[in-house]
């Protein structure tokens, strides 16, 4: 087991320190894992962050979706609900406005927001991740508090929740809380990890 604050700031900083080269090789080398699978190419409403604090850079996943005609949808807090997020749409030229942690979000949110249960795939941000599917992210609970409902369903079909990460980031095991939702698989710039169902 580890602790997990500690894996936390250990993981964002080895995150950080990554070169420009060195991230945009291991983005590039993500992006071509990514692409090969039909969770992504059969998924037409598709979440994807900005990345912030040495996270996996997302614009040539953006980019790719906008040429295959999905719909491109972008987190954003909930101004009412403690750390849950809606997803707004984002298409070419959406003006971005930044959030309370200097995080873009599409100003026109209330226009062309859907609920999380409506998309097909997230792409969601993580700090580290382990062989079981759980998650380590930067201590908000936005994904588990939005995704919550997962934890109430038989089977999953939609969404599904898959982390981008760079390779580093796999932890050898990780203390699983009971309202944490696991990911359905993980990318990262050397493979592809597809999760077991929850029982």
């Amino acid at each position: 087991m580890c602790d997990r604050p500690q894996q936390r700031r250990k993981l964002r900083a080895q995150r950080r320190s990554l070169s420009h080269h060195e991230r945009r090789q291991r983005t590039n080398a993500l992006c071509r894992q990514l692409f090969t699978q039909s969770l992504f190419n059969n998924s037409q409403r598709i979440a994807v962050y900005l990345p912030a604090d040495g996270e996996v850079d997302t614009a040539a996943i953006i980019d790719r979706a906008w040429s295959l005609g999905k719909q491109v949808y972008l987190p954003v807090l909930v101004p009412f609900l403690h750390n849950r997020l809606w997803f707004a749409r984002y298409k070419p030229g959406t003006r971005l406005v930044d959030n309370r942690f200097g995080i873009g979000e599409p100003e026109q949110v209330h226009r062309q927001r859907i609920a999380p249960l409506a998309l097909d795939l997230v792409l969601a941000p993580l700090v580290g991740f382990d062989a079981g599917g759980n998650r380590l992210g930067m201590g908000g609970g936005f994904y588990d508090r939005s995704f919550r409902f997962l934890l109430r369903r038989q089977a999953w079909r939609k969404p599904h929740l898959v982390g981008l990460a760079y390779d580093f980031q796999q932890l050898p095991q990780l203390p699983a809380q009971s309202w944490d939702v696991p990911l359905t698989a993980v990318v990262t710039d050397s493979g592809w990890q597809r999760f077991p169902a929850p029982a």
